[in-house]
């Protein structure tokens, strides 16, 4: 018994009640819930627009990090030693400057996507109870190695998601 584990039990369970013909059973497709539905597009542009500036920023010290190192390439042969050592010492700090930048960047926008897909997923979780109770689902599966298209209920969450009236705070 217990080398079928837990989860066996559970699927020769399913498969009992669904071969007496009253079982049913759906999918859904979360990482298209998270790449088409209204709330993640929606999503996707204000996190967009909430990092535009600081992603300008960046790009701006970048130009400035490759023009000074165009400069030191080109022209630093020419230059005194002091020049040479105070703007090899300008690059340094400009390069480091610009890696905490970005490291900086990378975590505040990875920590924002998850906030707004945690709203996502917790929208798609109640849509899909939704549809569960009211057309008789048993059992709805997020994660499946493959699906029959019969079952997977994605299309379904989508036009559920899209129909629910959107917050006053996105804009």
């Amino acid at each position: 018994m217990k080398t079928i584990g837990y989860v066996g039990l559970l699927f020769l369970a399913c498969i009992m009640q669904a071969a007496a013909g009253d079982f049913r059973i759906g999918v859904v497709d979360t990482e298209r819930i998270l790449r088409e539905s209204d709330q993640a597009v929606r999503a996707e542009k204000r996190i967009e627009r909430e990092f535009e500036a600081r992603d300008q920023e960046i790009k701006k010290l970048t130009k400035q990090s490759r023009e000074l190192q165009t400069s030191l390439e080109k022209d630093g042969s020419t230059m005194s030693d002091t020049v040479r050592r105070g703007k090899e010492r300008e690059l340094a700090n400009l390069n480091l400057s610009l890696q905490t930048m970005q490291r900086e960047f990378r975590e505040d926008l990875n920590l924002r996507k998850n906030e707004e897909l945690a709203v996502v997923l917790a929208r798609a979780d109640k849509a899909i109870r939704e549809i569960a109770e009211s057309e008789g689902y048993d059992v709805i599966l997020q994660e499946a190695v493959y699906r029959n298209p019969k079952v997977d209920i994605t299309d379904k969450v989508l036009k559920y998601l899209s129909a629910e009236p959107s917050d006053k705070s996105e804009k």
